[in-house]
């Protein structure tokens, strides 16, 4: 199935506040933490409609206790999906396609500072943000064959991004 990148849509906040309140409301739980993550949380990135959710958990034993939780928003569990220590969830419009990604981690998991800090360094470092963009819309073209391809193509990307985000975000969260 090929990879369609589409403009940023400002709607996609909001569709990830309106999913957030529902999740946290059938979880009914103050200790999760939600955010907004993925290409739909940074404006002006062309992204897959999708929107990635990460959720901070006290523990992964109190995710896997509560599936029946995400099940009642139609979310289907997927397990850790090739990403040890996380849970992986995933929803489906009533045509079939994705629509959510939920990324479950337990707190001081090193996954929650690796998405939120590629996250913020792409929102303050919009020529980053721009280079990335113009790499989806080329992969999108060029790998449309297989999701594979497509993922692969931006892997070079977001390892070398993730690296100097991940440098920035530790510079910048112990000055605030």
């Amino acid at each position: 199935m090929p990879e369609i990148v589409v403009p940023y849509d400002p709607a996609w906040a909001s569709a990830y506040a309106i999913e957030a309140e529902a999740l946290s409301r059938a979880l009914d739980d103050p200790a999760f933490s939600f955010h907004h993550v993925g290409s739909t949380a940074i404006p002006g990135l062309l992204s897959k409609p999708i929107i990635d959710i990460l959720c901070v958990a006290e523990s992964l034993d109190t995710i896997d206790s509560r599936h029946d939780a995400f099940a009642s928003l139609g979310y289907e569990a997927k397990g850790a999906y090739g990403i040890e220590g996380r849970r992986y969830f995933r929803k489906f419009d009533i045509r079939g396609r994705r629509t959510h990604h939920l990324h479950v981690f337990a707190a001081g998991s090193p996954h929650v500072v690796r998405h939120l800090a590629f996250r913020d360094y792409l929102r303050a470092h919009p020529s980053a943000a721009r280079d990335y963009s113009d790499l989806k819309s080329a992969l999108s073209i060029t790998a449309s064959a297989n999701r594979a391809s497509y993922q692969d193509g931006k892997a070079p990307f977001i390892a070398e991004t993730e690296a100097r985000a991940l440098k920035w975000y530790q510079r910048t969260v112990r000055r605030s």
